[in-house]
Parts: C-alpha cells; structure tokens; sequence
C-alpha cells in the first residue's frame, strides 16, 4: 500500500501476508528472503501503530513501513525495495511445487486476513463519512477484501462509525 495524503505526508507498507498464524511457522521460511531487502532502506523500517493492527497478525517482521513527508522516499527507496519484494515473490512462487492439499487451508487464510482487515481498516470510518455507511462497508468488504466475511465485531464498527457521522453534522 502506498497512501498519498495532499503529497505532503505519506504512508507505505510492503509485506508478504503470512500463511500462517504463528510467526515462527512462517519465519523459518520466508524471513530469510525479505530481511535483506529489508536492511537496506532504513526509511521504510518504521512500526505500525496498534491503534488498528496487531503487528503479530497477518504480518511478517521483515515487513517493510514507512511514514514520511519525503516525496522523494518514493522513487529512492519504495519502488526498489517494492520491485526487490515482487521479484522474489515471483521466485518463491516459480520454485513451488503445485500442492493442491493446501488450497482449502491458503483460502482460509486469505479470508481471515480479509476479514481481519475489512474489521480494522481504518479507511472505512473516512469513507463512511464522505460516501455513507451502505457504500464504505460495500467498499471494503465486497471490493477491497472481497472475502471477508461480515462479523458482529464490524457490524458493531460500522454503527459506530455512522454515529460518529451523524454527530459531526
């Protein structure tokens, strides 16, 4: 993700979005690969807030973010070490052998992560309020993570985000 907000304070983030739901599992192998990457751009080492995620779900620690005011981090950093990641996802990726035992478990994460997602997405209160609560939550859960699956925590959520709405009227 890369947001642009007036082109004057930016936020980046470039990950491999683990399979698995510990950290170890996924660690011993795929960290290896990015953490080179990683290591080169100090601008994009930064920490995402836990005021929306938990940096121990759904994200690996060779996760590279970055909050700056630098437009230039973009072209010098970003799109190098973004272009190194998707090379090696595509290497990763050639390398394996087909295994269609793990489908249904890759499916089943791919939908928690969704869903995880479409719950915390701190985009949808900003959408909500200039598009409305019907059309942000249609955004987000049938667009952006099309395979989230509502839950009372969301729907609790997006109440709470038409309130807020309502109230700044």
């Amino acid at each position: 993700d890369l947001l642009a907000f007036n082109r004057k304070k930016y936020l980046a983030i470039v990950d491999f979005q683990p399979l698995h739901d510990s950290e170890d599992k996924h660690a011993t192998k795929y960290e290896d690969i990015l953490k080179p990457i990683k290591e080169k751009y100090n601008s994009l080492k930064g920490r995402m807030s836990s005021k929306f995620y938990d940096e121990t779900q759904f994200f690996s620690q060779q996760m590279l973010f970055a909050r700056f005011e630098d437009e230039a981090i973009v072209q010098r950093d970003l799109l190098p070490a973004f272009q190194q990641y998707v090379k090696s996802h595509l290497a990763m990726v050639s390398a394996t052998e087909p295994d269609l035992g793990s489908m249904k478990f890759v499916l089943d994460r791919q939908q928690a992560y969704d869903t995880y997602s479409a719950v915390r997405d701190p985009a949808t209160g900003l959408f909500a309020s200039v598009f409305g609560k019907d059309w942000a939550d249609g955004f987000v859960y049938d667009f952006l993570f099309s395979l989230s699956r509502k839950t009372d925590e969301s729907s609790h959520r997006s109440e709470n985000v038409e309130s807020q709405r309502v109230a700044a009227r």
